[in-house]
């Protein structure tokens, strides 16, 4: 874990040190950059002819293309030498506030309480459980130190327990393809079982039999999840029966259990459309029913309790979405009723169902809200939040009959802490703050505000920034941007201790809010996708312009940065308005999206048509294009 953050975030905060520092290494030797040849490949589509001139590189297997790679490499190292020890440095003063002993807050399901703790000095989680009570002896579940040794690469995919609990269902990736090899293992014995399936996600739903599983497939080349197979505990894997194939190369599929345990449910889900198909848990050789045809534009998800479902949908242009109720013996969409309704300005994105009470997830002008409300309607109420710029998220809640519930508060100044709330007397318990080593970090060293910027048509851009208070805002003042921008992705302001190595050397983080997230609601994020997702990239650059407007920074010490669709970002607002970043850093940057979204080999790329559009068709190619 430790080594994947020095990868991913040293490097960056080293790029944007070098880069701020460049005039001071002007006696470097001059290092000549690698140059890819030029294999003029000519592509055409609508009558329309593009030269892609490195088109060749795509081919990861070409030994010219490894070969120029390996140059590329030998030519950041070279550039980057001078900065190697202050990348040392940067990893363990961010190490040095991580503390490598640390554990989750156990929660209890199904008379077990789990807890994953980490040991010091040693790189992956150990996945535990107490019977009954935490002072019952510890169970090993999984020691992925053990299981990691031998590999470069190795991940341990989704844990599901039987209902009897002892066996354990765990897929294994040691490729970083996330091509999961699923297993079974005794926990009574300790023993790992035969059986061995190949290519899956990962997890594993049981029956309420306790020997059968149901899993999802990757097709091979794209790596689309299509097909969910059942498995009986001792046959053979070969003879697994397929129960279903998403053959719509636009869709994904997954499977998973009701919190009632009640149910067994297929979910099949496309960028707008849902669909899924129910089978009960206490008979696993019936058939899936589906619970509503599919219907596009139609999107909506499924929570069982009692006798009914309880349904979060668009339906009927609830663009902010709403909740629904339907009884289970018929459930198709025409049977729906209003649970409750759509509101203009209210996202509603979830619904997390208890024995007395249930819990709306809802955001309002950009923040998280809470509310619980009683089964019975006679307690309604939201929890308190007063930052404008925390993030509040319900976490995992797997018991059903409690009174708590658990959920999650951070914010850019706050470290995440992890507070069961009892929803009967209203008292809350603080079970974990992050604790941030090293002693120099105090919260109230910090600021945090949300500012707006306005964009070029009059939309105004929230952003949420933070800076030390003793760091001087003006012209002068190194400032990382950042954003992403599409999906609907929403990226809420959360506490970061290695962002700290930035703001303790004066600089200020800014999160932009633009359009192709969900901050605003659903209409910010579907006035930023298809025939609108220039208004992603004019969001960015007209936040840089308000920002350096109002001396927060100036061009010679804005940075941007942004990763994969975020990475898009980075390559337009760096052709747009090159002249406003001293630095971007576009981190494995999606910027080929026209000859991406024409190759159906590559994974994913169907299944996006719906975000980007289809460059099948003309209009969709020449947006892409402009």
């Amino acid at each position: 874990m430790i080594r994947r953050q020095k990868n991913k975030v040293i490097l960056t905060l080293s790029i944007i040190f070098a880069i701020s520092c460049q005039n001071q290494n002007k006696d470097m030797i001059e290092i000549v950059p690698p140059v890819a040849k030029k294999v003029s490949m000519e592509l055409i589509m609508h009558n329309d002819k593009r030269i892609d001139n490195y088109y060749w590189l795509n081919d990861r297997e070409n030994p010219e293309v490894i070969a120029y790679l390996e140059k590329e490499d030998a030519y950041y190292n070279a550039m980057s030498a001078h900065t190697k020890d202050f990348q040392e440095k940067l990893f363990e003063e961010m190490k040095g506030r991580i503390k490598e002993d640390d554990a989750s807050v156990p929660y209890k399901e199904n008379g077990y309480w789990y807890i994953t703790r980490f040991v010091k000095g040693k790189e992956y989680p150990v996945y535990c459980r107490h019977k009954d009570t935490m002072d019952a002896p510890e169970e090993i579940i999984f020691d992925c130190n053990e299981m990691a040794e031998g590999h470069d690469f190795f991940n341990l995919g989704g844990i599901a327990i039987s209902l009897d609990n002892k066996l354990a269902a765990f897929g294994v990736d040691t490729v970083s393809r996330r091509q999961y090899v699923l297993q079974v293992k005794n926990l009574e014995t300790g023993e790992i079982l035969s059986d061995k399936i190949e290519n899956t996600t990962g997890g594993a739903v049981w029956a309420n039999d306790n020997k059968t599983m149901f899993y999802s497939k990757k097709d091979p080349i794209t790596l689309r999840s299509d097909k969910i197979y059942k498995h009986i505990l001792g046959d053979q894997t070969a003879n697994d029966d397929l129960v279903f194939h998403e053959t719509d190369e636009t869709f994904g599929t997954y499977v998973y259990k009701s919190k009632s345990d009640k149910y067994i449910i297929i979910g099949s889900y496309s960028t707008l459309t849902s669909e899924f198909q129910i089978l009960k848990a206490d008979d696993p050789d019936s058939n899936f029913t589906v619970f509503s045809p599919r219907e596009r534009g139609l999107e909506y998800s499924i929570s069982h309790y009692g006798d009914s479902f309880y349904v979060l949908t668009n339906k009927d242009k609830a663009t902010n979405f709403k909740l629904m109720k339907v009884n289970e013996g018929n459930t198709s969409s025409d049977h729906w009723e209003e649970f409750i309704p759509h509101r203009e300005h209210v996202l509603l994105e979830d619904v997390d169902i208890f024995k007395e009470y249930y819990v709306l997830s809802e955001r309002e002008n950009g923040l998280n809200k809470l509310k619980i409300t009683r089964w019975d309607n006679t307690d309604g109420y939201y929890l308190p939040f007063e930052s404008e710029t925390y993030t509040a998220h319900v976490s995992s809640n797997p018991d059903f009959d409690t009174e708590i519930l658990r959920y999650t508060y951070n914010s850019f100044v706050n470290p995440g802490s992890v507070i069961d709330f009892n929803m009967g007397t209203k008292e809350k318990t603080i079970m974990k703050e992050q604790e941030v080593l090293g002693g120099n970090f105090k919260k109230e060293n910090y600021t945090e505000k949300r500012i707006w910027a306005t964009s070029r048509d009059g939309v105004k851009i929230p952003i949420s920034l933070v800076y030390r208070k003793d760091t001087k805002i003006d012209a002068n003042t190194p400032l990382l941007q950042y954003a992403y921008g599409s999906y609907g992705a929403t990226i809420d302001p959360n506490f970061s201790t290695v962002r700290l190595s930035l703001l303790d050397r004066g600089f200020v983080y800014a999160l932009a809010h633009i359009r192709g997230g969900q901050y605003l609601g659903r209409r910010w994020y579907e006035d930023g996708k298809l025939l609108k997702k220039k208004n992603t990239f004019n969001d960015f650059v007209d936040c840089s312009k308000f920002l350096i407007e109002k001396q927060y920074t100036s061009p010679k010490h804005l940075y941007a940065m942004g990763g994969s669709a975020g990475g898009l970002l980075m390559g337009a607002i760096i052709n747009m308005s090159p002249e406003l970043y001293h630095g971007v850093i576009a981190a494995v940057p999606f910027v080929d999206v026209v000859t991406t979204m024409l190759d159906e080999d590559i994974p994913l790329t169907t299944g996006e048509y719906d975000e980007w559009g289809n460059p099948n068709e003309k209009e969709y190619y020449d947006y892409m294009k402009s």
